[in-house]
């Protein structure tokens, strides 16, 4: 659609140098877009700067308690972010170099147009300079009218009018060939400034693409970026997952574990025989007894017939203290027991 071939027109002829400047301001917009991903890619240099701190600092996690392995899961994380963001760093390195590149054509693009829109140029400077001699002369011609018009209405001498009337036809003559001068010149400057026009536009087109190029490039890498970015977020997720709890606690009692052997329990007759060793009187060991005053002592074997039965000989339990008959159950029972154990002894 030829935009450009049917909007720069007007009467002051001033649409070929709007297009002109138009075109020369694409060089400002490409020297803009430069300085604009230039400033992108420092930010994403001072991120992935400011990951890679960030993944020292899980490195110094403390290696201590069950967390600590969590903190590898961290770092390897920062690591990728901070790799993924040095990587768009690059990629927008080298758009900016594209950018240049194409800024250096366009300078040659436009010095060529300026080159071939000289004829155009010279068409319009002399179309303007046609439009002020016509604007004279119509001034011209339409002054003599009015003057000629008004000494006839006076009824000015003849001579007079005479002389207006041939001030009139050389002003009229003047305003004739200044018309046929504008009109030739009017074509030229019509036909060189379609032309024009045109190439304007697809200067403008073609800049547009290119313009539009570029940032499709720019917004691939960040595209590219974030899949990236995306991944290593998934992956932390899926890290942190896979890390259970019991892993975490069987992994720490691995690594610090101070060994499986539990403690001996102490037996009961090594406690009972230490304590014996020292106390003597409450050992559970041999009983007690008074020789010879046992049953098996007391009692005399029935084929030795010399042995007689003593008299009054006093009773004796199985382990060879003396039964009181004297002393009742009740008396006994009313004593201490280590008291009831002395009076048999002392019987």
């Amino acid at each position: 659609m030829a935009f450009f071939k049917n909007n720069f027109w007007g009467e002051k002829n001033a649409g070929f140098d709007v297009l002109y400047h138009n075109m020369k301001h694409g060089q400002i917009a490409t020297k803009e877009l430069a300085e604009f991903v230039r400033e992108r890619a420092a930010i994403e240099e001072t991120y992935s700067k400011s990951m890679s701190k960030l993944a020292k600092m899980a490195s110094n996690g403390s290696p201590l308690g069950t967390f600590a392995p969590m903190w590898d899961v961290f770092r390897v994380s920062s690591d990728k972010l901070a790799l993924c963001h040095l990587e768009l760093t690059r990629k927008l390195n080298d758009l900016i170099r594209d950018i240049n590149k194409y800024g250096d054509e366009q300078v040659k693009v436009h010095r060529k147009m300026k080159e071939e829109a000289v004829g155009t140029l010279e068409a319009v400077q002399a179309l303007q300079v046609q439009s002020g001699h016509l604007q004279k002369a119509r001034e011209s011609y339409q002054g003599k009218s009015a003057e000629l018009e008004r000494l006839r209405r006076e009824g000015a001498p003849q001579k007079e009018q005479e002389k207006a009337e041939v001030k009139v036809k050389k002003s009229g003559e003047s305003l004739g060939s200044c018309i046929e001068k504008y009109n030739r010149v009017g074509g030229d400057f019509e036909q060189k400034m379609c032309e024009s026009t045109q190439k304007f536009q697809d200067i403008e087109e073609a800049h547009l693409r290119q313009m539009k190029q570029l940032i499709k490039a720019y917004s691939h890498s960040i595209e590219d970026t974030h899949v990236q970015v995306g991944q290593v977020h998934e992956e932390f997720k899926q890290n942190v997952e896979n890390i259970g709890i019991e892993n975490l606690i069987q992994k720490f009692s691995e690594q610090k574990g101070t060994g499986k052997g539990r403690p001996v329990p102490v037996g009961f007759e090594e406690y009972s025989s230490s304590v014996s060793s020292e106390g003597g009187k409450r050992s559970r060991g041999k009983a007690f007894r008074i020789p010879g005053l046992s049953k098996r002592d007391k009692e005399p074997d029935t084929t030795d017939s010399t042995v007689t039965e003593p008299q009054n000989s006093p009773e004796v339990d199985e382990e060879g203290f003396v039964i009181r008959t004297d002393v009742t159950e009740n008396d006994i029972l009313d004593q201490p027991l280590h008291c009831v154990r002395s009076m048999k002894c002392l019987q």
